[in-house]
């Protein structure tokens, strides 16, 4: 079993045993999540799965958010927004932008990336080192950007 998967397993008893409600529902969501994604592909996920895994539910609070806010339903907006802070415990610490700069161009030379036609080659190697800890659209901007 992965090592972030663990956690999030102590985290569920630790609500448990602490009555917090709230807490227990969103850790349960991400725990079902993992599940699901295991028995749909019959293999046990390693850390980077759970990582795309959280990624995925992170950017779909942040869209509810938005939407929410929009109809001006501020109490449905704020219960996604603590979802969203309960999620990102997990996740690695988010990269700066000089850090992601720094990443891309690494990238693209390891890869030998000249031009557009190349950017899969250095997303691929991207993507590994940024999931969960940048927004990968605005990575795959700054490599558009770089091969430019």
């Amino acid at each position: 079993m992965s090592d972030l998967k663990t956690g999030i397993m102590g985290a569920v008893k630790h609500a448990m045993r602490a009555g917090d409600k709230p807490r227990l529902g969103t850790l349960r969501m991400i725990s079902a999540a993992i599940k699901q994604k295991e028995v749909d592909e019959r293999r046990t996920l390693d850390d980077a799965d759970v990582l795309a895994i959280l990624d995925k539910m992170v950017k779909q609070r942040r869209e509810s958010v938005a939407q929410y806010e929009q109809a001006g339903r501020q109490d449905l907006a704020d219960a996604e927004k603590a979802e969203i802070e309960i999620i990102n415990e997990f996740l690695p610490q988010p990269l700066s932008d000089d850090e992601i700069d720094a990443l891309v161009a690494e990238a693209i030379q390891a890869s030998g990336a000249e031009s557009i036609r190349d950017m899969g080659k250095a997303m691929a190697l991207l993507k590994p080192q940024v999931q969960g800890r940048a927004d990968m659209g605005a990575v795959s901007a700054r490599v558009k950007q770089q091969l430019n």
